[in-house]
């Protein structure tokens, strides 16, 4: 059986403001057209359809076009629900547009209920489990703690007891949107740290032939059988140097997996630039990024007057700008987006108690104590953008 793999579209989304609804229109042209020229069997999309859980009509109606021209091939599509979704907007009329080949999968008490696909070879069960929660998911799943490692182990217990009372030679698939060890972040992607703790172990997913990750935005093989796919397009310039892609997964047989990975079309290059001004306007060695999205750091001892204006004569798409002078002292005065960049909510808030208690940390009770309203504003968070859906 041949699927293809992908995720974290996040339809909706701009880039330093300025809209890719176009470029994800095209990537999704380009999806359609890979799945009648490679003849998949089924498409996979593991998580972030959306990029928010009140998505704007645009990418909603983006969203509608593709499932019907996927539907229209005659080729089953199994999507799940990522962070950045809201899993009962996107399960609205689930039961209703599964008879078109299309299959939500949203609820986590579905985590153990496969989609079942049929080639020549016998059955390939298809299990999607969305993002899961922990201070949401943890007694619907019976989970023994509140860690995401503990939700995805208890679904995954699920999945594997499923398979076991179906034929033996029924091969198997699981969707999952999570943080799995090993894997390398951007700086795009949400933070779903929860206890301090964000990652689960690749051998969670144990026991199954493949395992279709999303949430992390690079294309990255943990091991041959578990592998994200990453966004198909860069949302932070972290990602400038990403290969964005999808795998076509060839299933045989045996079970035994097959990886190509299938490159996406890329709207605009981007480019880090980093250097004096003089020298980004003049080195010939820049010339190539001069039709790119660009990210300049400035490195002048003196701030020079009207840089981004004169950058873009160069630079026509430059939409970052940074300073960051050679040899000056630490800058008591750094902006804050640049002082929490890459640090967690957890690091973040316990930063604060250190600072205003005079340099006394947080002890062990009280980091305990900060984890727990951290989790539980994510759980309300959560809770209210799929509460809309009902109303």
């Amino acid at each position: 059986m041949r699927l293809l793999h992908t995720s974290d579209w996040h339809l909706g989304r701009s880039f330093h403001r300025v809209g890719l609804l176009d470029a994800q229109r095209d990537f999704l042209t380009h999806l359609v057209a890979t799945v009648e020229e490679q003849r998949i069997d089924a498409v996979l999309v593991a998580g972030d359809v959306y990029d928010r859980a009140v998505p704007p009509l645009a990418a909603v109606e983006l969203f509608d076009d593709a499932l019907h021209r996927l539907a229209a091939l005659g080729v089953p599509t199994v999507m799940i629900s990522g962070n950045h979704d809201s899993a009962r907007r996107l399960g609205v009329a689930s039961g209703l547009i599964r008879s078109a080949g299309v299959h939500l999968r949203t609820d986590p008490a579905g985590c153990g209920t496969p989609v079942v696909l049929h080639d020549e070879h016998g059955d390939v069960a298809c299990y999607g489990l969305p993002y899961l929660e922990p201070t949401l998911t943890q007694t619907t799943l019976g989970a023994g703690q509140r860690s995401h490692e503990a939700v995805l182990t208890a679904a995954m217990d699920r999945v594997r007891a499923d398979l076991a009372g179906r034929p033996a030679d029924t091969r198997s698939v699981v969707l999952a949107h999570a943080f799995v060890t090993g894997g390398r972040p951007s700086d795009s992607e949400r933070d779903i740290t929860v206890g301090g703790v964000e990652s689960v172990p690749a051998a969670v997913f144990d026991g199954v032939d493949y395992a279709a990750l999303g949430h992390l935005h690079g294309c990255q093989t943990l091991t041959p059988r578990v592998r994200y796919s990453g966004s198909p397009l860069a949302y932070s310039f972290s990602e400038s140097e990403h290969r964005k892609s999808m795998w076509m997964i060839d299933l045989d047989a045996d079970g035994e997996v097959r990886a190509e990975r299938l490159d996406c079309p890329v709207p605009r290059p981007l480019a880090r630039l980093r250097g004096t001004l003089d020298d980004l306007l003049t080195a010939e060695a820049h010339t190539r990024y001069e039709d790119a999205w660009v990210e300049a750091t400035l490195t002048d001892a003196v701030r020079p007057s009207e840089p981004m204006a004169r950058l873009a004569r160069r630079f026509p798409h430059v939409l970052s700008l940074a300073f960051d002078p050679e040899g000056a002292p630490d800058d008591p005065h750094t902006g804050y987006a640049a002082r929490v960049r890459g640090r967690t909510a957890q690091q973040i808030a316990e930063d604060f108690v250190l600072h205003v208690r005079g340099g006394r940390a947080a002890d062990a009770h009280e980091r305990g104590l900060l984890g727990d309203a951290l989790d539980a504003v994510r759980a309300r968070s959560t809770e209210t953008a799929g509460s809309g859906a009902a109303r």
